[in-house]
């Protein structure tokens, strides 16, 4: 396999055509401590601002990541601006003082243990934005796997767009039941480059440097052959289809609003071949393999916060019969009523369970027109929000939570189940993307903690 090699600030190898290039990466000096230096996604526990004041008591005065992200409980701060401004200086002031350590060009094998699985395995990477596009049924190398919400982009990009550095918390999946790109490097004796355990009950880390151009060529090549249009259309059952070889997996907002920056850099350049060298044309993340046995889904549940509970469920129902779609609510007497009947639902038809303000039911939707139950409910909740100036709605991860807060006077939450992983490939191939939000990759604490860096500036 071919590889470009060149120099623009820093060394690097480039695979383009299956989007992989081997980053520099950032690492903290030595003597940093990891396990306040590394903090959880920052779009998790958005519901639970007290996690955040916990894990800024935690890492107060130290070197941490917390400074240079933006945790999206404090998205509608007033101090929004001055805070973006804040983690700006903080990454330069890391880089001037030499907290960030550039790194022999390599690849990071990294072992997370988290509450719920002794081992998920992946590989930091950076991969090629020119091959992605988040647009509705774009078919490119890597593709998303969920509706991207642009109105989400805004914030993301005014922190990335000023950035000397990413940090990313991106998780991007590869369809690989042999398991042959990641796994074998877990046979090889490699250099540790962190082993530490994570805050909050995140469970433990271990990275492993991986430099060696043997190794290198070794990971190109095997996702190469996952990406062979012959051997792809036999897998997939699918002829002459673009293949896909990357689906996002979590981070897929920040993926976009890489892409953002990256298409605005090329848009205000007056030299057409030296921006395709530029650092910010790829994106640092974790690669995992769909059939890792550390890798969970888990459905992401929908809250609506502020309304008429009984009047939009009356709207739920003339919404659905005006499209001659037929449906029907029950509700339950008790909660432990409502677990058993959980049960003993019909499977043929979509049906979806909610609480609201203490009660609970259960929604039938018959001849449903989406394939996904996620799907057929977010069509009406599209329609009936916009109506609803005051109503908003929420994601939430863990049924609990839902509950929790679906039983507040205003509020109903419904909740989801999981879609089946191996079969996530095939369904984005010959389906196109999930409706936004519809699956999470395990719970909020086994979210990637941010550690890798790479600098986006030449």
């Amino acid at each position: 396999m071919e590889n470009d090699s060149s120099q623009d600030g820093y060394q690097n190898m480039n695979f383009a055509e299956i989007g992989l290039q081997v980053p520099t990466l950032l690492l903290p000096r030595d003597g940093t401590p990891y396990a306040d230096w590394a903090v959880v996604a920052c779009d998790q526990y958005t519901w639970q601002p007290e996690y955040w004041e916990q894990v800024r008591r935690i890492t107060e005065g130290m070197p941490s990541t917390l400074n240079l992200i933006f945790p999206e409980v404090y998205l509608e701060s007033e101090e929004r601006e001055r805070i973006i401004g804040q983690i700006h200086r903080s990454m330069e002031e890391y880089l001037d003082q030499g907290m960030l350590v550039p790194q022999k060009p390599g690849f990071a094998l990294v072992d997370r243990q988290t509450p719920h699985a002794a081992s998920r395995k992946g590989l930091i990477v950076a991969l090629d934005l020119e091959e992605y596009d988040y647009r509705e049924g774009a078919q490119t190398l890597i593709r998303t796997t969920e509706g991207t919400l642009v109105e989400r982009l805004p914030p993301r990009i005014a922190i990335r767009e000023n950035a000397p550095i990413e940090v990313p918390h991106i998780m991007v999946l590869i369809d690989d039941p042999e398991k042959t790109v990641i796994e074998p490097l877990f046979e090889r004796k490699l250099e540790t480059l962190y082993d530490f355990p994570l805050m909050q009950g995140g469970g433990h880390l271990r990275g492993y440097r991986v430099d060696q151009e043997e190794l290198i060529r070794q990971v190109a090549e095997r996702l190469a052959r996952l990406a062979d249009p012959e051997l792809f259309s036999r897998k997939y059952g699918v002829e002459e289809a673009p293949v896909l070889l990357y689906a996002m997996g979590d981070g897929n907002h920040s993926f976009a609003t890489a892409k953002e920056i990256w298409e605005k850099l090329k848009r205000e350049a007056g030299d057409r071949e030296a921006i395709m060298r530029h650092p910010a044309r790829h994106a640092l993340v974790e690669l995992i393999n769909v059939h890792d046995e550390g890798l969970e889904f888990e459905p992401i549940h929908r809250l609506v916060y502020d309304v008429d509970v009984d009047g939009m469920l009356e709207d739920m129902e003339r919404f659905y019969r005006r499209q001659r779609i037929k449906f029907a609510r029950r509700m339950f007497a008790s909660r432990e009523e409502w677990e058993n009947g959980c049960q003993q639902l019909d499977s043929a038809h979509h049906c979806v369970l909610y609480v609201a303000e203490g009660r609970y039911g259960a929604l039938w939707i018959d001849d449903p027109h989406h394939h996904l139950e996620v799907a057929s409910l977010q069509t009406f909740l599209d329609a009936h929000l916009e109506m609803l100036p005051r109503a908003r709605m929420d994601y939430i991860h863990g049924e609990e939570a839902v509950v929790a807060l679906g039983e507040r006077p205003g509020n109903i939450g419904f909740f989801f189940p999981a879609i089946p992983k191996h079969d996530l490939f095939k369904t984005i191939i010959l389906d196109g993307a999930f409706p936004r939000k519809t699956f999470s990759m395990g719970e909020a604490d086994e979210k990637r903690f941010y550690l890798e860096c790479r600098q986006i500036v030449p």
